[in-house]
């Protein structure tokens, strides 16, 4: 009940923040709407010219774009900002500020992860629901009340490994303060957003077994468009778990490493 509360604290002190500057509603809105549309034509204009992409259509393409644009969001509304804080260009672990973290007396990784929100993410939370509710009407044969409950999942098990990936990719800057890994990792995040199926095999098994990011989005919109099952589902969701206690592991042994900027 005390880390509930926190994370209520902190999100009203970032809506307070994000108060302060109202005008950043519209531009929010606004670059969401124009990256949905962006996103969507280059589908629709891709599917113009075949009706098949490696076992994917229209309708199930669309379903992954929607599960991206809903991970993205999370990830852009407290998991990002958060890490980026600590590990950012000028953050934390460059002036010394992580000292004050340290001596909060919570965990250190709850507070490095869900201490600043951006809600007007929740406009791409929106939009990206909004994108795979249509796809689904457009499939033929509405999911059933197990393919929902294997979706969701599926998406849990998605946002955990991302969550995994970003706090791994955070430790490494305590042994290398000069490298924002985190911004590699957001240049391969981008190939989440089309089914992994397109790419050749060894970008796939890249994508798959060294960094994840295909397994995110893909196997959550071939379990909604029928394409893939329960197996796979709790595969992915145990996988997820042991990213997840691997990353924590070694974000705590990087802590050690770090040098205090008062010693």
């Amino acid at each position: 009940m005390r880390y509930l509360k926190l994370i209520k604290v902190f999100i009203k002190t970032s809506a307070q923040e994000t108060l302060m500057y109202r005008a950043n509603f519209w531009v929010s809105l606004l670059h969401a709407f124009l990256n949905l549309i962006v996103a969507v034509l280059a589908l629709v204009i891709l599917f113009g010219q075949t009706e098949n992409l490696n076992g994917w259509n229209l309708s199930s393409t669309l379903s992954l774009l929607g599960v991206y644009l809903i991970v993205s969001a999370i990830r852009n509304l407290f998991i990002g900002p958060s890490l980026e804080a600590l590990v950012g260009l000028g953050q934390e672990v460059w002036n010394g500020q992580f000292d004050f973290t340290l001596l909060r007396p919570v965990n250190t990784q709850f507070l490095i992860t869900f201490r600043i929100w951006r809600l007007f993410s929740l406009i791409d939370l929106f939009l990206g629901g909004a994108v795979l509710l249509y796809s689904i009407f457009q499939t033929p044969q509405s999911p059933n009340l197990l393919a929902w409950l294997l979706f969701l999942l599926a998406l849990v098990a998605g946002i955990l490994i991302l969550y995994a990936i970003l706090l791994a990719f955070t430790a490494l800057v305590f042994w290398n303060p000069g490298y924002l890994f985190t911004w590699v990792f957001d240049a391969i995040f981008q190939l989440a957003r089309y089914p992994l199926g397109i790419y050749p095999v060894g970008v796939r098994i890249f994508l798959t077994w060294i960094i994840p990011v295909g397994v995110i989005t893909t196997i959550p919109a071939q379990v909604i468009s029928g394409q893939t099952g329960a197996p796979i589902v709790f595969l992915i969701l145990a996988a997820s778990v042991f990213l997840f206690l691997f990353a924590s592991w070694l974000f705590n042994k990087g802590i050690k490493q770090y040098h205090s900027a008062s010693s």
